[in-house]
């Protein structure tokens, strides 16, 4: 399940760290290219046109140029079969896109690339076309990193100051791949393959245009995902000024 936590002040100040920590580190092979473009499939088990865009996002997850990414919405619950990774967060945040980008509606399969353009998350030509576009847009560097102590950063580095104030720190973490059966709804019948499923979504802390570091802090329950993302965005859901994801620790 996709959850957003409040970042309690206490949290914040653990969070920041100086850079005198890097000699003590070692940097971590990213799943990412240094400047890759993200996309986000707003996708559900119970929408009948999904199941192609899935397939489609399977293949971009390929790519080490793209962060591809699926966030499962909960409107589509109500017809018959209850997608077990959808989350009313994920459905929030895609309702925060459709009024950054002046849209009428929300509705699936939908992909947002690099958050400043959409797409039907099945027509492939114009979404490889506006991966296109975004590629030619400068990143942030991302590094992982982890120390004596077997504990991940993230160092976010120096760029321009973001637009509007401070960005967003977000980190997601998720699963590569799940096959599900469905029984009920449009897609009864079918066994559904989905790839890199977000299973929490959440702020970790600000960028101000000045590089910083902060741990990665993984609850016990999250021992189990795969993989972690990290990506800077303007404000909450404007222009994506940087990501990277790494592998999962094994506990």
């Amino acid at each position: 399940m996709i959850l957003s936590r409040p970042i309690l002040g206490t949290v914040l100040a653990m969070l920041l760290v100086t850079a005198s920590a890097a000699g003590t580190a070692d940097k971590i092979q990213p799943l990412t290219t240094d400047n890759p473009v993200v996309v986000e499939l707003y996708t559900s088990q119970g929408c009948s046109s999904c199941p192609p865009a899935d397939s489609y996002l399977g293949d971009l997850a390929k790519r080490r140029d793209i962060l591809a990414l699926a966030l499962h919405v909960d409107y589509w619950d109500y017809i018959g079969w209850k997608d077990q990774f959808a989350s009313p967060s994920a459905t929030q945040r895609q309702r925060a896109y459709v009024h950054e980008m002046r849209q009428r509606m929300v509705y699936t399969p939908q992909m947002i690339i690099d958050g400043v353009a959409e797409s039907v998350g099945s027509d492939r030509g114009k979404v490889e076309g506006l991966i296109t576009e975004a590629r030619a847009r400068a990143k942030l560097p991302i590094a992982f990193w982890r120390d004596e102590a077997g504990k991940d950063w993230v160092e976010i580095g120096d760029g321009a100051k973001p637009e509007g104030g401070e960005a967003t720190v977000y980190i997601a973490l998720y699963d590569g791949k799940h096959e599900t059966p469905v029984q009920r709804g449009e897609n009864a019948g079918s066994t559904l393959t989905e790839f890199n499923i977000v299973r929490e979504w959440r702020p970790i802390g600000k960028w101000d245009g000045h590089k910083i570091r902060y741990p990665i802090v993984i609850d016990d329950q999250d021992e189990d995902y795969e993989a972690c993302a990290v990506i800077v965005q303007q404000g909450e859901v404007g222009p994506i000024l940087g990501a990277s994801a790494m592998k999962m620790q094994l506990h």
